[in-house]
C-alpha cells in the first residue's frame, strides 16, 4: 500500500502551489473552475482524505457531540439516541454515547470525558440525585453548548427539551375520569426526579377537581420489580383497584407481570393506562392504551436546538414536545 495522498503530492502532480490546491478543494471563488475541476479529479483519483485532526485544530471543532443518559437499556433513551445519531450524522457530526448508570459520580466522570475530548456540544439527561451542576456550568462557560432532555435541571438558564410532562399526566387523569374509574392505583417513579414531581402534581390536581373524583393510592417505584410487588399487594386487598396508571414503560412491565398471573380480565376486571414511548403497550393483548411520549421525536427536536446554538449562542429555552392519547383495548 502506498503512502496516503497529501496536498503536497497533489500540488506536485499539477505543478501548482499547496495553497491553491487547498483553496480549490474548498471551492474558493479566487480559483478558476478549470483548476478546481483538475484538483478535485486528481484528489478523487489519489483517494485524498483531509486530515481530520488538522482540520479540527484549525477550526477548533471536533465534529463530535457527547450524549449522556442514565441508562441505555431503556426504550425511550434507545429511540432518543437513534434520532440524535441520525440527525447528527446528517449534519456531519459523530456521537460519543455515555451511560451514567443512575450514578451521580459516573455522570460527573462522563462530563469530564466530554470536556477532555473537546466535544462540540453535550446532550444530557440527568440522574435523579445529580451533583454535576458545577461541571456543566464550567462546560458552558468554556463555550460548549448544553442541551438537557427528559430529566432536566431546575435552572432555566440552560436549554431544556422535554416531553410536556404536566400535559401527559393531565391527559391521563382526564382519560381516567372519562371512563368513570373509582379506585385507582397510580405507579409513579423516583420521587426525587423532577419528571415524577411534575407528573404527580398534574395528575392528582386534575383528579381532585372532579366532583366524583376516584380514590387514588400513589405508590413510588424505582424498578419494574418494585412495581410488580406493589400491584400484587394491591390486588390482594378486598377493595382492590379497578384501574392501574403507570408513569412509564418500566412500571407498566412490572404491573403486567402481576396482572397476567392474577387471572383478572383486562379491561373487564381491571383497566390499565400508561405513559409510554409506544413499543411496550403493543406487546400485550389487549394492547395497552397509553399517552405517547416519543423519544425519537424528542431526539430530533434536541438536535435541532443544538445546531441552532452551533451557529451562534442563543438565549436559553424550555421546549416541550406535546403528548397524545393512543387508544388500545385496556380501558
Amino acid at each position: 500500500m502506498g503512502s496516503p495522498a497529501t496536498l503536497k503530492k497533489i500540488s506536485a502532480r499539477l505543478n501548482i502551489s499547496i495553497s491553491t490546491v487547498s483553496r480549490a478543494l474548498k471551492n474558493h471563488p479566487d480559483i478558476s473552475e478549470n483548476t478546481k475541476r483538475k484538483v478535485k479529479e486528481l484528489a478523487l483519483l489519489m483517494e485524498y482524505e483531509p486530515n481530520a485532526y488538522a482540520v479540527n485544530l484549525r477550526t477548533n471543532r471536533s465534529r463530535v457531540f457527547g450524549l449522556i443518559v442514565p441508562v441505555i437499556s431503556n426504550l425511550f433513551y434507545d429511540s432518543f439516541i437513534a434520532a440524535v445519531e441520525e440527525e447528527a450524522r446528517r449534519n456531519g457530526y459523530s456521537l460519543i454515547i455515555l451511560q451514567s448508570g443512575d450514578d451521580p459520580i459516573q455522570e460527573s466522570e462522563n462530563l469530564k470525558l466530554c470536556k477532555t475530548n473537546r466535544v462540540d456540544g453535550v446532550f444530557i439527561s440527568l440522574v435523579a440525585d445529580s451533583q454535576s451542576a458545577p461541571l456543566y456550568h464550567k462546560l458552558r462557560a468554556g463555550g460548549t453548548p448544553m442541551v438537557f432532555f427528559d430529566i432536566v435541571p431546575e435552572d432555566s438558564s440552560f436549554d431544556r427539551v422535554c416531553m410536556a410532562d404536566e400535559e401527559a399526566a393531565t391527559l391521563a387523569a382526564h382519560t381516567i375520569i372519562k371512563y368513570k374509574k373509582k379506585n385507582v392505583l397510580a405507579l409513579l417513579g423516583n420521587p426525587e426526579m423532577s419528571i415524577t414531581k411534575k407528573r404527580k402534581e398534574a395528575f392528582l390536581n386534575t383528579l381532585k377537581k372532579e366532583i366524583n373524583a376516584p380514590l387514588v393510592e400513589v405508590r413510588h417505584c424505582i424498578s419494574s420489580e418494585e412495581a410488580r410487588e406493589r400491584v400484587t399487594a394491591a390486588l390482594s386487598k378486598k377493595s382492590r383497584p379497578d384501574h392501574i396508571f403507570c408513569m412509564s414503560d418500566e412500571l407498566l412491565i412490572g404491573a403486567m407481570k402481576s396482572i397476567y398471573p392474577s387471572g383478572l380480565d383486562i379491561p373487564g376486571d381491571i383497566s390499565v393506562l400508561s405513559i409510554s414511548n409506544g413499543f411496550i403497550p403493543g406487546l400485550y393483548k389487549p394492547e395497552i392504551t397509553y399517552i405517547e411520549t416519543s423519544g425519537f421525536e424528542l431526539g430530533k427536536l434536541s438536535v435541532k436546538r443544538m445546531l441552532e446554538n452551533m451557529e451562534a449562542p442563543l438565549p436559553a429555552r424550555s421546549i416541550l414536545l406535546p403528548s397524545r392519547l393512543v387508544t388500545g383495548g385496556s380501558l
